[in-house]
């Protein structure tokens, strides 16, 4: 089996698609210039721009929108336009024949972590990174390392030294995403195998005891002690009880990893912040923590 994605080029074919929530379309249609301006031709699913209720389409649509750019060998890269929720609701009516034959980029972040799970699962690479909804207000790395991923260039991400870090170096294949989206599927079959891997993650809007609860379901599921290292991305606007949970965010998630030796990144750009930079899920990387701080490498697009 191939698993081999080929580096994107000028001209080649960029699909945008909504499988989850709606979406406003001058965020597709900024998106689309964006792409367009960098050399790439650009297609709109059908129901990419419709609504409804919550959604952009019924289940049936949405998934006939994914589908559709699975099998079309025109697609090269499928750009998911936002996260919400809905993802779960059509991951089953997918037929995942035409990616294993001939991969292709599939890009997003939050809700998408449904397809980056399943993918790993097929031993395929993904993009978790910015999508549509946020082109706007993102930074300029979020872009550069998008394209670096999408066109086969090795790249480097570096987070600033924090007082929370834990130290040393490590590699594996970086798995990972949403951590209430990766709590709700532990026990399912969409679960991966961790072991070996650095896992990252990051989340939104969630309670301290939320949080807590989490890291000891997968403390529990043991797969705190399979990982080789941890990175943790953008932990925006969490909640707090009017009684205090007692510790920040840091201070708890390294409880779970007392008696861990594992690099340990806090602060890593990536996530539901501004600066969300580019990861390439289920590719081989290294991880090193020291006292200036953390340097995530990937390598050229390679054999997953």
């Amino acid at each position: 089996m191939n698993t081999q994605i080929n580096p994107l080029q000028p001209g080649d074919l960029i699909y945008i698609c909504a499988p989850a929530k709606s979406i406003e379309k001058e965020h597709v249609y900024f998106a689309q210039a964006l792409f367009e301006a960098k050399g790439y031709r650009v297609e709109i699913s059908k129901h990419c721009l419709n609504t409804y209720h919550y959604f952009s389409g019924t289940d049936v649509e949405r998934a006939a929108d994914l589908q559709y750019a699975f099998d079309n060998p025109e697609i090269k890269a499928i750009v998911c336009a936002r996260g919400g929720y809905g993802s779960i609701r059509i991951i089953d009516h997918l037929g995942w024949a035409s990616m294993l034959l001939s991969p292709k980029w599939l890009i997003g972040f939050s809700d998408i972590t449904i397809f980056h799970q399943r993918m790993l699962r097929h031993g395929l690479e993904s993009i978790h990174g910015t999508m549509p909804l946020n082109f706007q207000t993102n930074s300029n790395e979020s872009f550069t390392t998008l394209f670096d991923a999408l066109e086969g260039r090795a790249y480097s991400i570096q987070s600033p030294a924090s007082n929370f870090n834990k130290m040393g170096e490590c590699r594996g294949k970086l798995v990972g995403g949403n951590l209430s989206i990766l709590y709700s599927l532990l026990a399912t079959d969409e679960r991966i195998d961790y072991t070996g891997t650095i896992l990252f993650i990051e989340d939104l809007s969630e309670q301290l005891y939320h949080l807590d609860r989490m890291f000891y379901s997968f403390k529990k599921a043991g797969i705190l002690e399979q990982i080789n290292g941890l990175v943790i991305g953008g932990m925006t606007d969490l909640k707090d009880t009017v009684i205090p949970f007692g510790q920040n965010y840091q201070e708890l998630i390294l409880s779970h990893l007392t008696f861990r030796k594992i690099p340990v990144c806090f602060d890593f750009p990536a996530g539901h912040i501004d600066d969300n930079r580019a990861l390439i899920l289920g590719q081989e990387c290294s991880l090193k923590v020291s006292n200036s701080g953390a340097e995530l490498n990937f390598n050229s697009i390679s054999h997953v």
